[in-house]
């Protein structure tokens, strides 16, 4: 029997294999959209906490203020500001916009920037104390 050569995966060629920002916005799409279902159970535990009042409101504003509190957060809250505004983008393909190359590129990056400029924006007002 010959010995055929076999095509390698892209990931067992080494450097070879570039992610493009497609794979990418997929992906984060996929992991913000988990990261943002956490969410939901931190925000039902702190309303659940408000419920009960007194040392279980104490102890989830302890928990949600430290510097992990914090971070984990900032992660839901630029999880849920990425999926929202890639979501927007994947409605704007269902209505048949946006598909050419060039397209795409553009608004993947407009995606990943506005996603970083409204969570911050959103992190600065929450922590001046409101508008």
């Amino acid at each position: 029997m010959a010995h055929r050569e076999r095509p390698l995966s892209p990931f067992m060629l080494g450097q070879t294999y570039r992610f493009q920002i497609t794979s990418v916005m997929s992906f984060l799409h996929r992991v913000t959209g988990i990261v943002a279902s956490f969410g939901a159970f931190v925000l039902a535990w702190w309303l659940l906490s408000v419920a009960q009042g007194g040392e279980a409101y104490l102890r989830a504003v302890e928990c949600l203020g430290s510097p992990l509190g914090r971070i984990g957060l900032f992660a839901i809250s630029l999880s849920v500001v990425y999926h929202l505004l890639n979501g927007i983008r994947h409605l704007m393909w269902d209505a048949g916009m946006g598909f050419e190359i060039p397209e795409v590129y553009r608004s993947g990056y407009t995606v990943l920037a506005l996603a970083a400029v409204l969570t911050a924006l959103i992190w600065f007002v929450a922590l001046r104390g409101g508008a």
